[in-house]
């Protein structure tokens, strides 16, 4: 199916912003952590729609990325939504593999906690 053709089945317009990309914010659907924040382009968000599985598009390498693809973590996406402002994607999923969502080893990208 072509991305503007999964887009029109979305109930919401979803609002890609700065440079066509939208934040995407991992949740397992579990245990409800947050497991990271990554971006989307519509042909990553078109990608994760069709295959079932979370896909970003990498700022830094300006590629898509699978996740999983090297690390084994592959998040199956169990379901989305959008904010109400329609300009950040929520997913929520399951983690396959070792349960590591960030690139440094842990399990979240949100481990360091903020000291007042």
């Amino acid at each position: 199916m072509q991305t503007e053709e999964i887009l029109k089945e979305v109930k919401y317009e979803v609002q890609f912003g700065d440079k066509f990309l939208i934040p995407a914010i991992v949740q397992d659907a579990d245990k409800h952590d947050v497991l990271m924040m990554a971006w989307m382009d519509k042909e990553a968000l078109r990608r994760t729609i069709e295959c079932g599985e979370m896909v970003f598009w990498s700022r830094s390498r300006k590629e898509y990325w699978h996740k999983g693809d090297t690390s084994g973590n592959v998040m199956t996406v169990i379901d989305w939504a959008l904010d109400c402002d329609s300009d950040a994607l929520l997913f929520r999923v399951r983690m396959k593999g070792p349960q590591v969502a960030c690139h440094t080893g842990s399990r979240t990208c949100f481990f360091k906690k903020a000291e007042n």
